[in-house]
């Protein structure tokens, strides 16, 4: 079986990632020649020349200019000169709609990129980001391929959608840093995409004299005690199983942690141990998140790992101290940036990094007696393995195939803590054999939290709200949820109110709203990019209803007077198909919406709509036409457990349009479920839609459901 795998060649997706690599090589190469020809052109020794000698001086020139800037050549915008000339030739080629030949080359990398990932993982082609990464990049010519990326890196909205797709950043690195207008950030994104060490830009100055001022961030570290249960759950004696288990009780909230330990020879020792990330999950009040990742690129200087040093620093490690460092997921990458820096290894003795989940074999340690250890799941995709790295006597590397191979799951660190009790059983051993000096009791611990003191909250001022934590059961949830990265269509039907009666629960009370002598049936749609509980789409229909006790002729438009936290009128919520776990289980558990499990392909960015979901057999598909501006859209929703209602509060703040003439049209094709049952009932699809309320991108959050007594 094995020689028949050989014989058949390597798997499609490696021979994709390998073609990948090589493109980028050559895009790399064409950069580099771009500014060979570039400084050649502004060299002083050619431009006396061509003052002594015009006739063959100012011709060489030309020639060397029409290299650079005609699009059968170089490209228009990929100029790098020691003056300003080159920088306003790059802004005229820019301007006149060119791009660099280096820069198309690195789009068609990129293709090739997606298309590996997208084979070996087909559920990613539902993900938002990447479909609005595969949008971009297959547009019908490769000119307008690299301007739909130059604008989705300058679309702060879509930087926070794309920063999951790790499989694919080293290639974004390239190609934002061709997209780039600084020459200097293209050389760092260019040596980051190719894998190579950084010369520039390293993590200096214990001091903290180079921890500001690069426009990064500041980064922040502060003391914080751990809870009485937390504190129970910290190991207490060193290992290595004990080390991942102190990270995995830590993660998601921006918390590092510092341990000493004596070791069997009686030294005292110091543990760093760094948690990676939560996909999908931004942080307020942490560097510890994707959205940090994306904005960071993963750089050696890095306000994340530049928190890290400022921990280390405030717990008072002494110099010359033997130090270990222990990291998962993008944890993993700050630590092997702090053991890449001379100063930082002429501080310390680092004698042990160990990575879970992240990519280790193309970083080298300042100090060569450094033993690093790479743990990597290949169904994890974080790590963005590109091969193993050269051979080193110092160096561990363990790559497995975990039993299961979906996403997120497989990067998790309790997942990994599992594999390497039943699967990998003797990596554990090894590594543990590796941290001997470090196998003894803690006698101090003391955790950190790291923040960025250089800018604002995600999502401020709107979502700095108070949170409070709820158990679920796919996992505890932050409510209010906030919504980071969002757009929605909602289709409003008049239909008739008996019909729409029937499918309110059956009491006396709940009675729908009038718009004259019809009710009001609305069908959202939304597109979340970017949520606390992970990226989701949602297709929900609902209901207007009257006030639950005193219901008025007039109260649904009194109600658009007042403030949503005070209007009697609401939307009761008949059905609802969510595209993830979680968002699932918040629906019917916090806010009591009879929800199911239904995946979805929404566009809602565009002048059209589309919105195609097969699962659920309901596509929707038209443009909303002519719009006018109109006020918030913030909603009440009700929903019903047991004997009571559930009142849920939708703040909202973005660019609502109200359209009176849609032309959109709904289609049920092979329809099933509840929602599709409920659509077919009030018969939508046999007519147009009253009017459309779109919001191309809004923030929100979504309070906790309300009991009432009702």
């Amino acid at each position: 079986m094995a020689a028949q795998r050989r014989a058949c060649g390597p798997p499609a997706e490696e021979m994709l990632r390998e073609c990948a690599r090589d493109v980028v090589a050559v895009a790399e190469g064409i950069r580099e020649v771009s500014a060979r020809t570039s400084s050649v052109l502004f060299a002083p020794a050619l431009t006396g020349s061509a003052r002594r000698h015009p006739r063959t001086g100012l011709a060489a020139r030309w020639a060397l200019l029409r290299t650079l800037t005609n699009k059968q050549g170089l490209g228009g915008s990929a100029i790098v000169a020691p003056d300003g000339v080159g920088h306003l030739l790059g802004a005229a080629g820019e301007a006149l709609g060119r791009e660099s030949l280096a820069a198309l080359v690195a789009v068609t990398s990129l293709r090739l990129r997606i298309a590996a990932v997208l084979l070996d993982h087909p559920e990613f082609g539902h993900d938002p980001g990447m479909r609005r990464l595969t949008d971009a990049v297959t547009a019908d010519r490769d000119p307008e391929a690299v301007r739909a990326l130059r604008a989705l890196f300058k679309d702060q909205g879509a930087q926070r959608s794309l920063s999951a797709l790790a499989p694919v950043l080293a290639e974004l690195l390239a190609i934002r840093g061709l997209l780039d207008e600084d020459p200097l950030s293209d050389e760092t994104a260019w040596a980051l995409a190719a894998g190579r060490e950084l010369t520039t830009g390293p993590v200096k100055g214990l001091d903290g004299s180079h921890l500001s001022g690069t426009g990064q961030g500041e980064g922040a570290a502060q003391a914080v005690e751990l809870s009485a249960e937390e504190a129970r759950s910290i190991a207490t004696d060193g290992s290595f199983l004990g080390f991942l288990r102190n990270i995995d009780a830590l993660a998601g909230d921006g918390r590092v942690l510092v341990q000493e330990v004596r070791g069997p020879d009686g030294v005292l020792r110091y543990v760093v141990q760094v948690p990676g990330t939560a996909p999908g999950r931004p942080r307020d009040d942490s560097l510890q998140d994707f959205a940090g990742a994306w904005r960071n690129l993963f750089l050696t200087d890095s306000p994340y790992t530049r928190s890290i040093l400022l921990a280390i620093r405030h717990h008072g490690i002494p110099r010359g101290a033997d130090l270990a460092l222990v990291g998962h997921g993008e944890g993993g990458t700050a630590l092997l940036n702090l053991a890449q820096d001379d100063d930082f290894c002429r501080a310390y003795r680092v004698t042990h990094v160990v990575a879970v989940g992240a990519q280790a074999d193309d970083r080298r340690p300042a100090d060569p007696r450094t033993w690093v250890a790479g743990i990597t799941n290949r169904h994890d995709i974080v790590p963005v393995l590109d091969g193993p790295g050269a051979p080193h006597p110092n160096r561990y590397r363990v790559d497995y195939t975990g039993p299961t191979r979906e996403f997120p799951g497989c990067h998790l660190l309790r997942v990994y803590i599992d594999h390497l009790e039943t699967v990998i059983p003797q990596a554990r051993a090894d590594v543990d054999r590796a941290l001997a000096p470090y196998r003894g009791p803690v006698e101090r611990t003391r955790a950190y939290r790291l923040g960025d003191r250089a800018r604002p909250p995600e999502g401020y001022p709107f979502l700095a709200v108070p949170t409070t934590s709820r158990a679920t059961s796919a996992g505890p949830v932050e409510l209010p949820v906030r919504y980071y990265d969002s757009s929605a269509a909602h289709l409003c039907f008049p239909v008739d109110t008996d019909v729409a009666r029937s499918l309110l629960p059956d009491v006396t009370w709940l009675v729908p709203a009038r718009l004259g002598r019809r009710a009001l049936a609305v069908l959202s749609v939304y597109e979340h990019r970017c949520t606390t509980i992970g990226p989701y789409t949602e297709l929900g229909l609902s209901v207007l209803v009257d006030d639950l006790w005193r219901p008025r002729a007039y109260d649904l438009a009194a109600d658009l007077l007042r403030r949503a936290d005070l209007r009697r009128t609401g939307r009761y919520v008949v059905s609802l198909a969510v595209g993830t776990q979680e968002a699932r289980a918040v629906a019917e558990e916090v806010w009591a919406q009879p929800a199911v499990r239904g995946d979805a392909d929404v566009d809602l960015r565009g002048r059209d709509v589309r919105v195609h979901a097969p699962e659920l057999g309901v596509s929707v598909e038209g443009r909303p036409g002519p719009g006018a501006r109109c006020p918030e859209a913030d909603w009440v929703f009700y929903g019903r457990r047991g004997e009571s209602v559930v009142r849920t509060l939708v703040r909202a703040h973005g660019k609502q349009r109200v359209h009176a003439r849609p032309r959109l049209r709904l289609r049920l094709d092979g329809a099933h479920g509840p929602l599709a049952r409920h659509l077919q009932i009030l018969e939508l699809d046999a007519v147009r839609p009253g009017f459309v309320l779109s919001s191309p991108r809004f923030v929100a959050h979504r309070s906790a459901g309300a009991v009432l007594p009702r």
